[in-house]
Protein backbone atom coordinates (compact mmCIF):
# COMPACT_ATOMS: atom_id res chain seq x y z
CA UNK A 1 0.00 0.00 0.00
CA UNK A 2 1.41 3.50 -0.81
CA UNK A 3 0.72 7.07 0.87
CA UNK A 4 0.01 9.37 -1.73
CA UNK A 5 -0.25 13.21 -2.01
CA UNK A 6 -3.42 13.54 -4.27
CA UNK A 7 -3.71 17.22 -4.48
CA UNK A 8 -1.61 20.06 -3.62
CA UNK A 9 -2.95 23.81 -3.81
CA UNK A 10 -1.07 27.12 -2.92
CA UNK A 11 -2.27 30.37 -2.11
CA UNK A 12 -1.09 34.17 -1.76
CA UNK A 13 -2.63 37.31 -0.90
CA UNK A 14 -3.49 39.73 -2.48
CA UNK A 15 -0.53 42.69 -2.09
CA UNK A 16 2.33 42.41 -3.89
CA UNK A 17 5.89 43.47 -2.60
CA UNK A 18 8.48 44.91 -5.93
CA UNK A 19 11.77 43.56 -4.70
CA UNK A 20 13.61 47.00 -5.60
CA UNK A 21 10.37 49.16 -4.56
CA UNK A 22 10.70 47.37 -0.63
CA UNK A 23 14.27 47.98 -0.45
CA UNK A 24 14.09 52.03 -1.63
CA UNK A 25 11.85 52.18 1.44
CA UNK A 26 13.88 50.58 3.77
CA UNK A 27 17.26 51.46 2.89
CA UNK A 28 14.84 55.72 3.02
CA UNK A 29 13.76 54.98 6.61
CA UNK A 30 14.98 57.40 9.23
CA UNK A 31 17.67 56.41 11.92
CA UNK A 32 19.04 53.97 9.62
CA UNK A 33 23.45 54.37 10.14
CA UNK A 34 25.22 54.28 6.72
CA UNK A 35 26.39 51.00 6.93
CA UNK A 36 22.61 49.49 7.47
CA UNK A 37 21.59 51.61 4.30
CA UNK A 38 24.70 49.41 2.52
CA UNK A 39 23.36 46.18 3.75
CA UNK A 40 19.92 46.62 3.07
CA UNK A 41 21.23 47.30 -0.56
CA UNK A 42 23.73 44.38 -0.56
CA UNK A 43 20.43 41.98 0.80
CA UNK A 44 17.60 42.77 -1.38
CA UNK A 45 19.65 43.11 -4.60
CA UNK A 46 21.31 39.59 -3.90
CA UNK A 47 18.47 38.00 -3.11
CA UNK A 48 17.43 36.28 -6.39
CA UNK A 49 13.67 37.69 -5.50
CA UNK A 50 11.67 40.07 -7.88
CA UNK A 51 8.75 40.03 -6.43
CA UNK A 52 6.95 38.31 -2.78
CA UNK A 53 3.53 38.74 -1.26
CA UNK A 54 1.80 40.66 2.04
CA UNK A 55 -1.30 39.89 4.38
CA UNK A 56 -0.71 43.40 5.04
CA UNK A 57 -2.78 45.96 2.53
CA UNK A 58 -0.75 48.56 3.75
CA UNK A 59 2.44 47.85 2.25
CA UNK A 60 0.88 47.84 -1.27
CA UNK A 61 3.02 50.60 -2.81
CA UNK A 62 1.34 50.77 -5.95
CA UNK A 63 -2.23 50.48 -4.92
CA UNK A 64 -2.40 52.28 -1.62
CA UNK A 65 -6.05 51.14 0.15
CA UNK A 66 -8.22 53.85 0.62
CA UNK A 67 -9.13 54.17 4.86
CA UNK A 68 -9.88 56.79 7.23
CA UNK A 69 -8.20 54.38 10.11
CA UNK A 70 -4.82 55.58 10.92
CA UNK A 71 -1.87 53.43 9.50
CA UNK A 72 -0.47 50.37 11.67
CA UNK A 73 2.41 48.91 9.71
CA UNK A 74 3.08 52.11 6.67
CA UNK A 75 2.40 55.41 6.84
CA UNK A 76 1.81 56.08 3.06
CA UNK A 77 2.55 59.60 3.59
CA UNK A 78 6.00 59.83 5.09
CA UNK A 79 6.94 56.51 4.12
CA UNK A 80 8.22 55.51 7.32
CA UNK A 81 7.99 51.44 8.47
CA UNK A 82 5.86 51.26 12.16
CA UNK A 83 6.37 48.88 14.71
CA UNK A 84 3.39 47.86 16.06
CA UNK A 85 3.11 45.63 19.10
CA UNK A 86 3.14 41.94 18.70
CA UNK A 87 -0.81 41.97 19.57
CA UNK A 88 -1.53 44.14 16.69
CA UNK A 89 0.18 41.62 14.37
CA UNK A 90 -0.63 38.62 16.01
CA UNK A 91 -4.64 40.13 14.78
CA UNK A 92 -3.71 40.61 10.93
CA UNK A 93 -2.62 36.98 11.35
CA UNK A 94 -5.94 35.84 13.06
CA UNK A 95 -7.77 37.49 10.01
CA UNK A 96 -5.75 36.79 7.15
CA UNK A 97 -4.21 33.40 8.08
CA UNK A 98 -7.65 31.94 8.68
CA UNK A 99 -8.83 33.15 5.28
CA UNK A 100 -5.84 31.17 3.55
CA UNK A 101 -6.27 28.05 5.39
CA UNK A 102 -9.97 27.76 4.63
CA UNK A 103 -9.54 28.99 0.75
CA UNK A 104 -6.43 26.37 0.16
CA UNK A 105 -8.10 23.79 2.46
CA UNK A 106 -10.91 24.11 0.05
CA UNK A 107 -9.06 24.24 -3.28
CA UNK A 108 -7.06 21.42 -2.28
CA UNK A 109 -10.67 19.14 -1.80
CA UNK A 110 -12.11 20.53 -4.74
CA UNK A 111 -8.78 19.50 -7.04
CA UNK A 112 -8.86 15.95 -5.13
CA UNK A 113 -10.54 13.55 -7.40
CA UNK A 114 -12.85 10.90 -5.49
CA UNK A 115 -12.51 13.11 -2.62
CA UNK A 116 -15.36 14.24 -0.90
CA UNK A 117 -15.29 16.73 2.61
CA UNK A 118 -16.73 14.10 4.15
CA UNK A 119 -13.90 11.68 3.44
CA UNK A 120 -11.28 13.67 5.51
CA UNK A 121 -10.20 11.96 8.65
CA UNK A 122 -7.69 14.16 10.11
CA UNK A 123 -6.22 17.58 9.50
CA UNK A 124 -3.05 18.89 10.05
CA UNK A 125 -2.11 22.39 10.18
CA UNK A 126 1.25 24.47 10.31
CA UNK A 127 2.30 27.66 11.19
CA UNK A 128 5.33 29.59 12.80
CA UNK A 129 3.94 33.40 12.28
CA UNK A 130 0.97 33.57 14.54
CA UNK A 131 -1.10 31.84 17.33
CA UNK A 132 -5.05 31.71 18.24
CA UNK A 133 -7.33 29.05 20.09
CA UNK A 134 -9.95 27.77 18.87
CA UNK A 135 -6.82 27.34 16.20
CA UNK A 136 -6.61 27.24 12.71
CA UNK A 137 -7.67 23.45 12.32
CA UNK A 138 -10.71 24.25 14.10
CA UNK A 139 -12.08 26.97 11.60
CA UNK A 140 -11.33 24.73 8.79
CA UNK A 141 -13.45 22.15 10.17
CA UNK A 142 -15.97 24.37 11.10
CA UNK A 143 -15.76 26.51 7.96
CA UNK A 144 -15.36 23.53 5.24
CA UNK A 145 -18.49 21.60 7.20
CA UNK A 146 -16.29 18.58 7.55
CA UNK A 147 -17.40 16.15 10.25
CA UNK A 148 -16.64 16.72 13.71
CA UNK A 149 -15.13 13.77 14.94
CA UNK A 150 -11.94 14.87 12.83
CA UNK A 151 -8.56 15.04 14.19
CA UNK A 152 -6.89 18.00 14.44
CA UNK A 153 -3.19 18.28 14.91
CA UNK A 154 -1.36 21.86 14.63
CA UNK A 155 2.42 21.91 14.15
CA UNK A 156 3.76 25.27 15.81
CA UNK A 157 6.83 27.29 15.79
CA UNK A 158 8.92 24.69 14.00
CA UNK A 159 10.22 27.31 11.63
CA UNK A 160 10.85 26.95 7.86
CA UNK A 161 11.11 22.45 8.05
CA UNK A 162 7.48 22.08 9.23
CA UNK A 163 5.88 20.68 6.08
CA UNK A 164 8.09 17.67 6.19
CA UNK A 165 6.77 16.83 9.88
CA UNK A 166 3.25 17.35 8.78
CA UNK A 167 3.90 14.77 5.56
CA UNK A 168 5.52 12.35 7.86
CA UNK A 169 2.49 12.45 10.12
CA UNK A 170 0.29 12.26 7.62
CA UNK A 171 2.25 8.99 5.88
CA UNK A 172 2.11 7.58 9.92
CA UNK A 173 -1.24 8.02 9.90
CA UNK A 174 -2.49 6.70 6.39
CA UNK A 175 0.02 3.53 7.17
CA UNK A 176 -1.05 2.56 10.30
CA UNK A 177 -5.32 3.05 8.44
CA UNK A 178 -4.77 2.73 4.41
CA UNK A 179 -8.43 4.43 4.66
CA UNK A 180 -7.27 7.62 6.06
CA UNK A 181 -7.80 11.24 4.15
CA UNK A 182 -5.51 13.86 5.74
CA UNK A 183 -5.51 17.28 5.06
CA UNK A 184 -2.23 19.17 5.43
CA UNK A 185 -2.23 23.09 5.56
CA UNK A 186 0.53 25.27 5.79
CA UNK A 187 0.07 29.11 6.68
CA UNK A 188 2.47 31.62 7.03
CA UNK A 189 1.91 35.72 7.14
CA UNK A 190 5.79 36.10 7.52
CA UNK A 191 5.11 40.05 6.70
CA UNK A 192 3.35 40.72 9.68
CA UNK A 193 6.69 41.01 11.66
CA UNK A 194 8.43 43.05 9.38
CA UNK A 195 10.83 46.11 11.00
CA UNK A 196 13.75 48.31 10.80
CA UNK A 197 16.99 47.65 12.46
CA UNK A 198 20.67 48.08 11.60
CA UNK A 199 20.90 44.53 12.34
CA UNK A 200 21.95 42.57 9.94
CA UNK A 201 19.79 39.50 10.43
CA UNK A 202 16.91 41.76 10.42
CA UNK A 203 17.67 43.17 7.51
CA UNK A 204 18.60 39.98 5.76
CA UNK A 205 15.19 38.89 7.32
CA UNK A 206 13.91 41.75 5.61
CA UNK A 207 14.91 40.94 2.33
CA UNK A 208 13.72 37.21 1.80
CA UNK A 209 10.64 36.63 3.43
CA UNK A 210 6.91 36.66 2.09
CA UNK A 211 3.67 35.10 3.20
CA UNK A 212 1.75 32.36 1.52
CA UNK A 213 -0.12 28.91 1.93
CA UNK A 214 -0.28 25.11 0.65
CA UNK A 215 -2.55 22.86 1.39
CA UNK A 216 -2.15 18.88 0.54
CA UNK A 217 -4.95 15.61 0.46
CA UNK A 218 -2.37 13.01 1.40
CA UNK A 219 -4.13 9.43 1.98
CA UNK A 220 -3.38 5.71 1.55
CA UNK A 221 -6.60 5.06 -0.78
CA UNK A 222 -6.06 3.56 -4.13
CA UNK A 223 -9.51 4.21 -5.40
CA UNK A 224 -8.85 7.82 -6.51
CA UNK A 225 -8.38 7.38 -10.60
CA UNK A 226 -5.16 8.75 -12.25
CA UNK A 227 -4.64 11.90 -11.24
CA UNK A 228 -0.89 13.26 -11.05
CA UNK A 229 -0.14 12.23 -7.55
CA UNK A 230 3.35 11.90 -5.21
CA UNK A 231 4.34 9.32 -3.54
CA UNK A 232 4.80 9.79 -0.14
CA UNK A 233 8.40 7.15 0.26
CA UNK A 234 10.79 8.10 3.53
CA UNK A 235 11.08 11.26 5.65
CA UNK A 236 14.58 11.85 7.71
CA UNK A 237 16.16 14.59 10.38
CA UNK A 238 19.21 15.73 11.03
CA UNK A 239 20.02 17.98 13.72
CA UNK A 240 23.92 19.19 12.57
CA UNK A 241 26.68 19.06 14.97
CA UNK A 242 26.96 23.08 14.99
CA UNK A 243 24.34 25.77 13.84
CA UNK A 244 21.77 25.99 17.10
CA UNK A 245 22.68 29.75 17.56
CA UNK A 246 22.57 30.72 13.95
CA UNK A 247 18.93 30.29 12.89
CA UNK A 248 16.23 31.10 15.49
CA UNK A 249 12.77 32.80 16.22
CA UNK A 250 11.86 34.14 19.45
CA UNK A 251 8.79 36.39 20.26
CA UNK A 252 9.06 39.78 21.01
CA UNK A 253 7.21 42.82 22.41
CA UNK A 254 6.77 44.11 18.71
CA UNK A 255 6.52 41.20 16.79
CA UNK A 256 8.66 37.75 16.10
CA UNK A 257 12.61 38.45 16.03
CA UNK A 258 14.20 36.42 13.20
CA UNK A 259 17.64 35.18 13.93
CA UNK A 260 19.51 34.14 10.30
CA UNK A 261 23.04 34.26 10.36
CA UNK A 262 25.15 34.60 7.29
CA UNK A 263 27.08 31.81 7.65
CA UNK A 264 23.94 29.33 7.32
CA UNK A 265 25.18 28.36 4.18
CA UNK A 266 28.29 27.59 5.52
CA UNK A 267 27.05 25.36 7.95
CA UNK A 268 25.03 23.66 5.18
CA UNK A 269 27.42 23.30 2.91
CA UNK A 270 29.28 21.34 5.60
CA UNK A 271 26.64 18.94 6.48
CA UNK A 272 24.52 18.70 3.85
CA UNK A 273 26.19 15.21 2.80
CA UNK A 274 25.98 13.77 6.27
CA UNK A 275 22.02 14.99 6.40
CA UNK A 276 21.05 13.22 3.05
CA UNK A 277 22.51 9.86 3.28
CA UNK A 278 20.21 8.43 6.10
CA UNK A 279 17.13 9.41 3.54
CA UNK A 280 18.91 7.63 0.84
CA UNK A 281 19.77 4.84 2.33
CA UNK A 282 16.23 3.58 2.26
CA UNK A 283 16.46 3.21 -1.34
CA UNK A 284 20.22 0.87 -2.28
CA UNK A 285 19.46 2.16 -5.92
CA UNK A 286 20.04 5.84 -4.95
CA UNK A 287 23.01 5.37 -2.49
CA UNK A 288 25.10 3.99 -5.54
CA UNK A 289 24.01 6.79 -8.10
CA UNK A 290 25.49 10.36 -8.34
CA UNK A 291 23.06 12.95 -6.62
CA UNK A 292 22.41 14.38 -10.32
CA UNK A 293 21.59 11.42 -11.40
CA UNK A 294 18.40 11.27 -9.09
CA UNK A 295 15.59 13.79 -11.42
CA UNK A 296 14.47 16.04 -9.07
CA UNK A 297 15.54 17.87 -6.65
CA UNK A 298 13.14 20.58 -3.98
CA UNK A 299 15.01 22.19 -2.01
CA UNK A 300 13.59 24.85 0.41
CA UNK A 301 14.81 28.17 -1.12
CA UNK A 302 16.16 29.64 2.22
CA UNK A 303 18.15 32.16 0.35
CA UNK A 304 19.94 32.91 -2.82
CA UNK A 305 22.91 31.54 -0.96
CA UNK A 306 21.71 28.36 0.23
CA UNK A 307 20.55 27.30 -3.11
CA UNK A 308 24.03 27.80 -4.38
CA UNK A 309 25.53 25.97 -1.82
CA UNK A 310 23.29 23.08 -2.38
CA UNK A 311 23.82 22.97 -6.07
CA UNK A 312 27.81 22.99 -6.14
CA UNK A 313 28.01 20.86 -3.03
CA UNK A 314 25.83 18.18 -4.93
CA UNK A 315 27.36 19.02 -7.68
CA UNK A 316 23.25 19.44 -9.35
CA UNK A 317 22.65 20.10 -12.72
CA UNK A 318 21.98 23.85 -12.80
CA UNK A 319 18.21 23.16 -13.97
CA UNK A 320 17.75 20.30 -10.93
CA UNK A 321 17.48 23.86 -8.80
CA UNK A 322 15.18 24.94 -11.38
CA UNK A 323 11.65 25.10 -9.23
CA UNK A 324 13.36 26.09 -6.43
CA UNK A 325 14.66 29.17 -7.59
CA UNK A 326 11.65 29.90 -9.56
CA UNK A 327 9.29 29.87 -5.92
CA UNK A 328 12.16 32.22 -4.91
CA UNK A 329 12.06 34.70 -7.05
CA UNK A 330 8.61 35.02 -7.72
CA UNK A 331 7.29 34.45 -3.44
CA UNK A 332 10.40 34.76 -1.94
CA UNK A 333 10.94 32.69 1.62
CA UNK A 334 7.62 31.51 2.70
CA UNK A 335 8.87 29.63 5.94
CA UNK A 336 7.16 26.28 5.88
CA UNK A 337 4.81 26.72 3.24
CA UNK A 338 7.70 27.31 0.93
CA UNK A 339 8.84 23.47 0.07
CA UNK A 340 5.17 22.88 -0.84
CA UNK A 341 5.30 25.51 -3.56
CA UNK A 342 8.24 23.78 -5.12
CA UNK A 343 7.00 20.35 -5.10
CA UNK A 344 3.60 21.86 -6.64
CA UNK A 345 5.75 23.09 -9.22
CA UNK A 346 7.94 19.66 -9.79
CA UNK A 347 4.88 17.52 -10.15
CA UNK A 348 3.14 20.13 -12.90
CA UNK A 349 6.56 20.25 -14.91
CA UNK A 350 5.16 19.09 -18.42
CA UNK A 351 6.93 16.08 -20.02
CA UNK A 352 7.60 14.75 -16.26
CA UNK A 353 7.06 10.71 -16.47
CA UNK A 354 5.73 8.12 -13.65
CA UNK A 355 8.63 6.79 -11.85
CA UNK A 356 10.85 9.84 -11.61
CA UNK A 357 12.42 10.44 -8.16
CA UNK A 358 11.96 13.66 -6.27
CA UNK A 359 14.51 14.58 -3.01
CA UNK A 360 13.34 17.71 -1.29
CA UNK A 361 14.62 19.08 2.11
CA UNK A 362 14.29 21.94 4.43
CA UNK A 363 16.48 23.62 6.83
CA UNK A 364 15.00 25.36 9.92
CA UNK A 365 16.32 26.28 13.68
CA UNK A 366 18.46 23.77 15.42
CA UNK A 367 20.15 23.83 12.58
CA UNK A 368 17.79 20.49 11.61
CA UNK A 369 17.85 19.63 8.03
CA UNK A 370 14.31 17.80 7.46
CA UNK A 371 14.21 15.34 4.21
CA UNK A 372 11.65 13.23 2.23
CA UNK A 373 11.67 11.62 -0.58
CA UNK A 374 9.17 10.97 -2.85
CA UNK A 375 8.16 8.98 -6.45
CA UNK A 376 5.77 10.68 -9.13
CA UNK A 377 2.72 8.70 -9.93
CA UNK A 378 1.20 9.86 -13.83
CA UNK A 379 2.60 11.49 -16.57
CA UNK A 380 2.32 15.17 -17.43
CA UNK A 381 1.61 15.60 -21.53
Amino acid sequence: MAVTLRSLEVAVPDTVLVQDEVRDVFASQPGMSRLATRLVGASFDSSGIDTRHSAVAEMDLLERPETDDPPQFFNSTTGEILNPSTGVRNDVYVREATRLYIDSAAAALTACEGIDKTDVTHVITVSCTGFFSPGPDYRIVRSLDLEPSVKRYHLGFMGCYAAFPAMRQAKTICDADPSAVVLVVSVELCSIHVRVSDDPDTILGSSLFGDGAAAAIITGRDDLGETRALQLDHFETVVTPVGEEAMAWNIGDNGFEMVLGTYVPKIIDAHIVDALAPLLAHDDALTEREYREIEHWAIHPGGRSILDKVEAKLELDADQLTPSREVLRRFGNMSSATVMFVLKQILEEPGSSNGERICSMAFGPGLTVETGLFTTIGTNP
